[in-house]
């Protein structure tokens, strides 16, 4: 029965988002469109089977056929994903203080929020950066940012990042490869998803190569005061 409802809802959703992806192709061409874009991304962050990838790209693909301006679309897909993010961030950070008293109690709740501290404190804004381009990935770690209280104004500043960069991405995707996503959106999600891949990918490697030699130094330094003393 369990199984039988989950598949029930999610062909619901399925043809909702189906529907809604129709709408918004339609609707590209329109003035107001800039405006789904931005109420698009805004919800996305928060509820994040809302298609904000396929609206902005959508967007774009408009703009290469001269029917919106691309600096707007990448605006309108910006701010709204900033905006998006911030409120995530926001539900979070109402919740800390619950999730704190939890933590006292529960060793569980307070090893998972210790994880996620020290997760966001070694990757640092970069984080938020990978994020975005992964749907669901986004809502976890802005929510996460404000149940752990990362810091506002360095949660802001990477954010705004990560959301300049994430709606011109997919908006010159749109724009160059036009029509092409704009019949298969699946291939749109799939190239955003790697690309976000190799990105988190490069960034590992490149943290653990730094942090590798840190402790080199820590280790050599370590031994001439040893000597020193000695």
């Amino acid at each position: 029965m369990p199984s039988v409802l989950f598949a029930s809802i999610f062909t619901t959703l399925g043809g909702w988002i189906e529907d809604l992806t129709g709408w918004l192709e339609d609707a590209s061409a329109q003035w107001w469109f800039l405006l789904v874009i931005l109420a698009i991304a805004l919800l996305d962050s928060v509820i994040p089977i809302v298609p904000s990838e396929t609206a902005v790209i959508l967007g774009g693909v408009a703009a290469g056929q001269g029917e919106q301006p691309l600096l707007l679309v990448i605006a309108a897909g910006a701010v709204g994903a900033f905006l998006g993010d911030n409120l995530a961030y926001e539900i979070g950070h109402r919740f800390s203080d619950r999730i704190a008293k939890r933590a006292e109690h529960r060793e569980k709740t307070r090893k998972r929020m210790d994880w996620a501290r020290q997760s966001i404190a070694e990757r640092g804004g970069m984080l938020l950066i990978t994020a975005r381009f992964i749907p669901g990935g986004r809502t976890a770690l802005t929510i996460t940012s404000g149940l752990t209280s990362q810091p506002r104004l360095w949660f802001v500043k990477w954010i705004g990042v990560a959301a300049i960069l994430w709606a011109s991405y997919a908006a010159i995707l749109g724009n160059i490869f036009g029509q092409q996503f704009a019949d298969n959106h699946t291939l749109a999600f799939v190239l955003a998803f790697l690309a976000a891949l190799s990105i988190t990918i490069l960034i590992e490697v490149v943290r653990h190569a730094r942090k590798s030699r840190a402790d080199r130094d820590d280790e050599a330094a370590d031994r001439v005061g040893a000597a020193d003393r000695s």
